[in-house]
């Protein structure tokens, strides 16, 4: 909420890095990786395409815009307002009516404040469409967990997102996706959906609780690529369907080169630390 008020604030302008960090995150320290994974969680919630956004465009080496329009929700009202009251002021000049002291008059205050009304109404609204959804998500995860309970042991490697300036490694995070996918499903007893059924979701905006449902499997792996300079960086983030949470995270950088190479040494890494997190945890 706190990202999406800092851009609607501004929007049309380019909001840097470390500004949404100092405004987003200004009591926590943390690194550029949180304004990049909320951003692409931001996108998910609201639908838009990287690609062609309508909502949050990427400048590159610069930061984010909002490029949607933003407005005072109540703008129009006042402005009919004073439109009538103009009016009827005009009609009754030879009769001016007493001015009652309770009628509501809009201060400088609170036109300069109407931007930032907005943003949080904005917000307000996109959380109340997400309560509503995650309520409904859950409804139809306990109606369905009766009948068909998810194996403790199981999980979906999603397609990772090419967040990368120009948008040029999608066949690299796609690479990095099948190769988790292969590693992962040689640890014994984890079930892991084959690669046609995670490619099913790329690009889709659908929630992380109903991919895993539809996939029966109780945890659901995701991340990211980057690339800076001559390295690359791979994000991958554990994530319980049940509940939503994290249960684990972690980065990887590489240096530019053997592609096979990366992904071959990136996967088994993921694979080493995923297999001990869901190990240590006991089935219900």
């Amino acid at each position: 909420m706190r990202l999406l008020l800092c851009l609607a604030e501004r929007a049309g302008e380019v909001v840097s890095i470390d500004d949404l960090l100092n405004q987003v995150w200004s009591e926590v320290v943390v690194t550029p990786d949180s304004v990049y994974q909320a951003v692409a969680s931001l996108r998910r919630l609201l639908g838009d395409d990287p690609k062609q956004p309508t909502y949050i465009a990427t400048v590159p080496r610069l930061g984010y815009r909002m490029v949607a329009t933003v407005s005072p929700w109540a703008h129009q009202s006042i402005a009919q307002t004073g439109a009538q009251t103009g009016s009827s002021q005009a009609s009754n000049n030879e009769h001016p009516a007493p001015v009652s002291t309770d009628t509501p008059v809009p201060s400088p205050r609170l036109r300069a404040g109407l931007p930032w009304a907005a943003g949080v109404a904005l917000c307000l609204a996109l959380v109340v469409a997400f309560l509503f959804h995650g309520k409904v998500a859950n409804n139809n995860r306990s109606s369905s967990s009766a009948v068909a309970p998810r194996p403790e042991k199981s999980v979906a490697v999603l397609p990772l997102l090419d967040l990368t300036e120009k948008m040029n490694q999608e066949a690299f995070a796609d690479g990095m996706t099948e190769e988790l996918i292969d590693k992962l499903s040689k640890i014994p007893g984890l079930r892991v959906p084959p690669p046609t059924s995670s490619f099913y979701f790329k690009g889709k905006q659908i929630t992380v609780a109903d991919i895993a449902k539809t996939l029966g499997v109780a945890y659901v792996l995701d991340g990211s690529v980057r690339k800076s300079g001559a390295w690359l960086r791979v994000a991958a983030r554990l994530i319980r369907a049940d509940n939503g949470y994290v249960v684990w995270s972690e980065t990887y950088d590489r240096p530019l080169g053997d592609a096979l190479m990366v992904e071959d040494d990136i996967a088994g890494e993921v694979m080493k630390a995923l297999r001990a997190s869901i190990e240590a945890r006991p089935g219900r």
